[in-house]
């Protein structure tokens, strides 16, 4: 019953709007189509720019509205200066929106159509063509150059003193690898990928593999004011390593190393200070669809000092003493241990 009752009612406006377009029809054959057609203009005019101011509150409201909830600031270097950026290109958009589209709205009730007001058309004008096309250019150019700057930066070759940690994304999580007291990764091969006991294909024959530390709950820990150095791949759709408290992403592409670094000058205890939200973390999220999981790839950055950096580190066992298919597990950390000794030494 209640389906008859839609559908009727359905019909019913239907009717409804074709005798208001009737009705108008036979208004402007009684009262004379040029006479209807100027009054709509000078309606359609006036609404016009009423809407203009109107458009600029709407936009205020909802930026005061919605400016709480914005990111906090930038919490490394590189992200001040992509801050900066967005923020040039916010002023230099905002002001050519608002003179064009304040010019564009006072034209449409200014030069509304009268009956003594005919249009003017002209097919080609120099002056005009060369204006707007050379001030857009100049202008986008200034953008771009000021955006592969910052992207310059990021890519360029990290600092000597750089921290270098892996981040391997997979569906749907990221697994993160860290050297140990080596400072040095070990070599890995996608043949030797086991989710078993080798989930990023370590090759146990290199001795710089036995105290790297496999974080596979996606933990990244970085230190404060040191710079670090991310070398980001997938191991099997593309994913994309997204820093948005920093301002960063990047690809994480199969069979591909990209790379990128920053230097974090906020901790996690103090980010909680500056939003008042105790809670707070900062967040690792995979920005290229992935995949049905892709909701959930989330991990969090954790940055911290370089005595609490360290306290974590000597907490955590290197994946070879707890993954490596040798003998008894109680002389693998030792083995693990005596191997990095050797290579240290060497």
């Amino acid at each position: 019953m209640s389906a008859v009752l839609i559908v009727a009612l359905v019909i019913l406006v239907f009717v409804v709007i074709y005798q208001v377009g009737k009705a108008s029809e036979y208004a402007l054959v009684i009262r004379g189509e040029e006479k209807v057609k100027a009054q709509a203009n000078r309606v359609v005019a006036f609404l016009l720019l009423l809407l203009f101011p109107l458009g600029c509150w709407g936009i205020w409201y909802c930026n005061s509205i919605f400016m709480d909830r914005m990111l906090p600031v930038a919490a490394c270097k590189t992200g001040v200066n992509y801050d900066s950026m967005f923020n040039v290109t916010v002023l230099v958009t905002g002001i050519v929106f608002f003179l064009t589209q304040g010019v564009l709205f006072w034209f449409c009730f200014k030069f509304q159509a009268t009956e003594k007001r005919t249009s003017f058309f002209f097919a080609h004008n120099n002056k005009l063509e060369l204006i707007w096309t050379t001030i857009p250019a100049i202008a986008m150019a200034a953008l771009v150059a000021i955006g592969l700057r910052n992207w310059f930066d990021v890519t360029s070759p990290a600092p000597p003193d750089a921290t270098v940690v892996e981040v391997m994304g997979k569906q749907f999580n990221w697994v993160i690898r860290y050297p140990g007291k080596d400072n040095e990764l070990g070599k890995r091969d996608f043949r030797k990928i086991n989710d078993a006991n080798n989930i990023m294909g370590l090759d146990w024959n290199d001795p710089h593999n036995m105290d790297d530390v496999i974080a596979q709950n996606g933990e990244l820990h970085v230190v404060v004011n040191k710079p670090v150095k991310l070398l980001i791949g997938s191991r099997d759709v593309i994913h994309d390593v997204g820093l948005t408290h920093f301002r960063l992403k990047m690809d994480a592409v199969p069979g591909i190393t990209t790379t990128l670094w920053f230097t974090p000058t906020i901790t996690t205890d103090s980010m909680k200070l500056i939003t008042k939200n105790p809670d707070f973390v900062y967040e690792i999220s995979c920005d290229q669809m992935c995949g049905k999981g892709h909701y959930s790839m989330r991990g969090t950055v954790i940055v911290q000092t370089q005595a609490d950096y360290d306290k974590w580190m000597a907490s955590q066992q290197s994946y070879y003493a707890g993954n490596a298919p040798s003998a008894p597990k109680a002389d693998t950390a030792k083995a693990a241990n005596e191997s990095v000794k050797e290579v240290t030494m060497k």
